[in-house]
């Protein structure tokens, strides 16, 4: 069964809760499915009435900076063991090449990288854990961390929720292909921000490397 499908089964508090969950969880440091939960959730919002939106975005706000906030008081507390521990629950998520690009990002952006970890898969997951690791101040982590998890859950939840509504009206005049080629279109906006945040972590760090390759020379 599609997230979707599933979501319009269960009532709307069971749907706050569980977007709040889910994201809380994922931002802990633990690999879920947020994204996918919040967007399916926007868009069922969307088209039902008894889901309000604003409930909804504070929900997932709330689950992102407070699951990140626990991610970093475990990191804080655990150390780099606890990423070797990580490493050999979710080798696919904590391998050591991507907590290397992830820690690079850290010490080349510091407190902005968990503001912007926030729009990367990756680095959603990593920010809070490694943060508290690197022993970063509470108070910038803090700060990065609400500016990052209400703009990107309250930013993600209002852009789909208005595609939605828009791709509804399209539907009642048009056919379902309006509502297919709306969704596609708001889907494919956001993969685009997404992979030109990526390219430029990513050019970002292979200039950092060949700065320090070439001053070790």
């Amino acid at each position: 069964m599609h997230v979707q499908e599933w979501l319009e089964t269960i009532p709307a508090v069971a749907v706050y809760v569980l977007v709040g969950v889910v994201i809380g969880v994922e931002s802990l440091g633990i690999p879920l499915p947020g994204e996918i939960v919040l967007v399916s959730s926007a868009l069922l919002a969307s088209q039902h009435g008894e889901i309000d939106v604003y409930i909804l975005g504070a929900c997932a706000s709330a689950g992102a900076i407070i699951g990140d906030s626990i991610g970093y008081a475990i990191g804080r507390k655990g150390g780099r063991p606890l990423l070797a521990t990580l490493g050999r629950k979710f080798p696919k998520h904590f391998s050591e090449a991507n907590i290397g690009l992830a820690e690079r990002s850290f010490e080349k952006w510091g407190m902005w990288a968990v503001f912007f970890g926030r729009f990367v898969a990756l680095l959603r997951i990593f920010a809070g854990p490694l943060a508290g690791v690197l022993r970063m101040p509470y108070w910038k982590f803090l700060t990065a961390n609400v500016l990052g998890g209400i703009l990107w859950a309250g930013g993600t939840t209002a852009v789909i929720y208005s595609v939605g509504v828009v791709a509804e009206a399209w539907l009642k005049r048009f056919s379902w292909l309006g509502l297919v080629l709306a969704v596609l279109i708001g889907l494919a906006s956001m993969l685009i921000l997404k992979n030109r945040a990526k390219k430029a972590a990513a050019e970002a760090t292979a200039r950092a490397e060949a700065t320090a390759a070439a001053a070790a020379e």
